[in-house]
């Protein structure tokens, strides 16, 4: 008795709702936040007793789009300023936001775009730089 084996059907590991590469941006400039490149400090930082050293966000788009950024601490959010595409920008983070460790998310909302990226909630101290890379289109 010969068995007849029904044909193979190979399976993709893609989503069948994922679509074209340009539905998939929203999702690849969310994955921007979640390689935040560093917290670092600058000056002295944590072994600090003053609490109104300059916080800041260095913001390095790699991508084509402005983007305005924002911090959030709990349910509050402030703007910190707008990021041209394809430059490096240093943004303040106001004093009253960071007061000892406060953890913050920081949100790139891309100007004319549909869908804002959040970042991880990440601690930040008085005197640190917080470096985050939008990754090119």
């Amino acid at each position: 008795m010969e068995r007849i084996m029904p044909p193979i059907v190979e399976y993709s590991n893609r989503c069948p709702s994922a679509g074209s590469p340009m539905k998939r941006l929203p999702t690849a400039l969310a994955l921007f936040f979640v390689t935040l490149a560093a917290c670092r400090t600058a000056g002295a930082g944590l072994g600090s007793n003053d609490q109104n050293q300059r916080t800041a966000v260095e913001v390095d788009n790699r991508g084509f789009s402005d983007m305005n950024v924002y911090v959030a601490r709990s349910a509050q959010r402030v703007r910190l300023g707008m990021a041209p595409g394809h430059s490096t920008t240093l943004l303040d983070v106001p004093h009253g936001l960071v007061s000892g460790l406060t953890p913050l998310r920081f949100i790139a909302d891309p100007i004319g775009g549909t869908r804002a990226s959040v970042s991880e909630e990440i601690t930040v101290a008085p005197g640190d730089t917080v470096v985050m890379t939008i990754p090119p289109n």
